[in-house]
């Protein structure tokens, strides 16, 4: 039996971004709080501490054959994510493991503290093609928990002995931290980074994404990777209608300004458990919009709140996702982004030798 821990009515959690701990979809019973009608006040919410669990992964490169991403293979060094984004597409994960991808995606999170041991193992295999590998395509690879458990550092350090190819999409300003050993990646055109930058309003950051660095820090941190010599790139992704496609252009024109030279876009994807997490923010945040806001997304997804069919669910169907899509290719051509090939480099890939190794005697 899941527990929703919230009580009627939905009320924002400081720092957090979901409104309830949801149920997930394979939960076959759950219990809800409900009120009788004799309360004066409404209950304090309880503290929502944030829980670590070390994972001992059996693998760690996962391979996708979706046309409509950009990569082949990825690695996710955490499940869950503290950053709270109340629209992330990986929550539904969650419910895998018998967990809410509501509160609990946000607050149980499980780190792989052998993922470098195992991408050394995998990269060292005789069957190993190298192509780029996407670091952060669930989660976010910069959140809160890795300035602690220091993961993701463990696995570019692997990746800069291999000369393995890599790319970042972070909100992170911890990204920064790892700057010498990324553009040093960089000169040999081993590295790209894309900042998301979702929003300019600090408001709805914080309502939206409530444990990220704000709009004006990201931008800082694209124009620091930027001047360091990293090829950068900007994610406005979600875009939400009527709540920030409006700045759309805004968001293209600030990012070129900090450094960037490609963009991209997504469409607010809803799928699974995320659709009632997004509809319940909505009423707590935005009620006088939330009709508004899912007419627009279901006029751009069929008729529903979510399509998953490859060719289109990054960029959605109908009259609103034309129009966006119009006015993000028409911004591009103005900014000067997406212009030339910016591929890195799989031929420099090796395997370094091991202590012991054969090769080990003619450096003698």
């Amino acid at each position: 039996m899941a527990n929703d821990h919230s009580a009627n009515p939905l009320r924002p959690r400081t720092g957090r971004g979901a409104a309830s701990n949801l149920a997930g979809r394979f939960v076959p019973c759950t219990s809800t709080r409900e009120g009788d009608g004799w309360e004066t006040e409404l209950e304090p919410l309880e503290r929502l501490e944030t829980e670590a669990v070390e994972e001992k992964a059996k693998s760690i490169i996962a391979t996708n054959r979706s046309p409509d991403l950009p990569f082949s293979q990825s690695i996710n060094p955490y499940r869950g994510c503290e950053h709270g984004c109340i629209y992330c597409y990986a929550r539904p994960a969650h419910a895998y493991m018998d967990l809410s991808p509501g509160l609990d995606f946000e607050s149980r999170l499980f780190y792989k503290a052998n993922a470098a041991e195992l991408l050394e193992r995998a990269l060292r295999r005789e069957s190993y093609r190298c192509s780029p590998i996407a670091l952060g395509s669930n989660t976010d690879p910069y959140q809160p928990l890795e300035r602690e458990k220091q993961v993701t550092r463990q696995l570019l350090q692997v990746m800069q002995r291999f000369n393995q190819p890599v790319t970042i999409v972070t909100k992170g300003q911890l990204i920064l931290r790892d700057l010498p050993l990324l553009a040093e990646m960089a000169q040999d055109n081993l590295c790209r980074v894309a900042i998301s930058v979702t929003t300019l309003s600090n408001d709805l950051k914080r309502r939206l994404e409530p444990r990220t660095a704000g709009p004006a820090a990201r931008l800082r941190v694209l124009e620091t990777l930027s001047q360091a010599g990293i090829p950068t790139a900007v994610m406005a992704a979600p875009m939400i209608p009527a709540l920030n496609d409006c700045e759309l252009e805004d968001i293209l024109s600030r990012a070129t300004g900090a450094g960037a030279t490609r963009a991209a876009y997504i469409l607010l994807r809803l799928p699974h458990e995320v659709a009632p997490l997004f509809r319940q923010w909505l009423e707590v945040h935005y009620p006088e919009r939330a009709a508004h806001v899912m007419s627009i997304v279901q006029q751009s997804r069929g008729g529903r709140d979510y399509q998953s069919d490859f060719a289109q669910r990054q960029a959605g169907t109908g009259v609103f996702a034309r129009l966006l899509q119009q006015r993000f290719r028409v911004a591009c051509r103005k900014l000067g982004l997406n212009t030339g090939d910016e591929g890195l480099d799989c031929s420099r890939f090796r395997r370094p030798p091991r202590p012991g190794d054969q090769g080990d005697l003619f450096s003698l």
